[in-house]
């Protein structure tokens, strides 16, 4: 029975270290660009020595990968999820806001990884992010054209983007107690904007 819980305990800790090198990519990325950050700097940060580091990831790009393809998959499995746990679109709607608010306000770092190193990802991953943020944006559509029926998708879309650029906005400033919100109401009443 003991063999079942060290492999758990293992298995747990390996997750628990790649958290950690993956929160300090993500920050050092941030700070000082992806060019910026060596991995020793990364591996430093995370209290991980150079070659254990490896363990992990094979290369600092992996790392980018790891944070810009993992963060974009969880959105649009998180947006999922709100969407089908609504009682109405109205609320769906109001989930997927609160959701991304929530986002975006605990991932501030990662936003601006996104905002200024897309680019320095492999283009197979560059491409999978596209299409990963594509589908969530085509949620967001889905949900919006059946609160506006009449209104066309492209113009819903273009709504969808600009409560993002809204909300991914947070990095970018000081953010407030009740900053949460604030965003919130605002995106809601710009997309409630899209019927009129």
């Amino acid at each position: 029975m003991a063999l079942p819980l060290q492999s758990t305990s293992r298995d747990r800790a390996k997750a628990d270290r790649r958290e950690s090198l993956l929160r300090a990519a993500a920050r050092l990325f941030a700070e000082r660009g992806f060019n910026g950050a060596s991995t020793e700097d990364i591996g430093a940060a995370a209290g991980v020595s150079g070659p254990a580091m490896y363990r992990h990831f094979e290369s600092k790009q992996a790392m980018l990968a790891a944070i810009l393809v993992g963060v974009s998959e969880g959105l649009l499995e998180g947006g999922r999820e709100v969407v089908a746990d609504a009682g109405s679109d109205a609320e769906a709607l109001e989930a997927l806001v609160r959701f991304h608010v929530a986002f975006a306000l605990g991932n501030a770092d990662v936003i601006r990884v996104q905002d200024r190193d897309l680019d320095s990802l492999a283009e197979a991953d560059r491409h999978a992010v596209r299409s990963l943020q594509r589908g969530y944006v085509e949620l967001w559509v889905e949900v919006l054209g059946r609160i506006h029926p009449s209104v066309d998708a492209a113009v819903l879309r273009t709504g969808a983007h600009a409560a993002f650029g809204l909300i991914n906005s947070t990095p970018h400033n000081a953010v407030t107690r009740g900053a949460g919100a604030v965003l919130e109401r605002m995106a809601l009443a710009g997309l409630e904007a899209l019927a009129g």
